[in-house]
Order: structure tokens, then C-alpha cells, then sequence
């Protein structure tokens, strides 16, 4: 199966021409090599994905006949450890830089207001 295909049908991407397109510009690697969108991927190949500035690992477990339920999807493919631990390393920093700013410019608006009162009570 194609890695833009395959990719789809493991829900990374919400259609195959955004898929297509990471692979092509440089944010899919196949076993550390840069691939384009044709390339064929096999069972027991290792995918590193670059998404904003994280750096996902993945090994291909199963190669899918359709593009099922998230639930088929995540039986596709297994995360490294470390992925993992760099996930959850980055989701306790954006959490924490959105304590400290605001999400809009200037002076805050009304949901800002709510966001800012939350965070002071938590």
C-alpha cells in the first residue's frame, strides 16, 4: 500500500492529498529515509512524522484493506516509547504557556476574561 494511503487510512491526516503532501515536502520518513507519497509500505516498517516542532515514531503493525473507525485505525501502527514521553512533555508545556497568555491580543475579550479568571482558581 502507498505511505499517503496508508497514512489516511490510519487517521494522521484527514485526507490523502494532505497526507500526500507531508510526505512529499519532508515530514514523513520511512525507516530514516525521505520518501515520496508512492512509496509502498510494508509490515514492520518504522514511520517518523514531524508535526509543528514534536517528532512522532511509529512501527506498522497491519496494512488495512479500507479506511475504517479510529478504532480499526489505532490497531495500524504502535508509538514508541519515547514518542510518547516527548507527547506528553509537550502537551504539560503548551498547558503551561496557556496559563500565562492569554489567547487574544490586547486588551482581553469575554472568554478571555473566563480563561484567565479559571486558570487563578485552579
Amino acid at each position: 500500500m502507498r505511505i499517503d494511503k496508508w497514512l489516511w487510512c490510519a487517521r494522521f491526516f484527514k485526507t490523502r492529498s494532505l497526507a500526500a503532501r507531508a510526505v512529499s515536502i519532508g515530514k514523513v520518513y520511512v525507516n530514516s529515509t525521505k520518501v515520496k507519497p508512492a512509496h509502498k509500505i510494508l509490515v514492520g516498517d518504522f514511520l517518523r512524522l514531524w508535526s509543528r516542532d514534536l517528532v512522532f515514531e511509529y512501527e506498522v503493525l497491519m496494512i488495512p484493506n479500507r479506511r475504517g473507525p479510529s478504532t480499526e485505525a489505532l490497531q495500524l501502527y504502535a508509538e514508541s516509547e519515547e514518542s510518547i514521553e516527548r507527547r506528553k512533555q509537550y502537551s504539560k508545556r503548551r498547558s503551561s504557556e496557556l496559563i500565562f497568555n492569554p489567547p487574544t491580543l490586547g486588551r482581553p475579550d469575554k472568554k478571555t476574561r473566563r480563561l484567565l479568571l479559571q486558570k487563578r482558581h485552579d
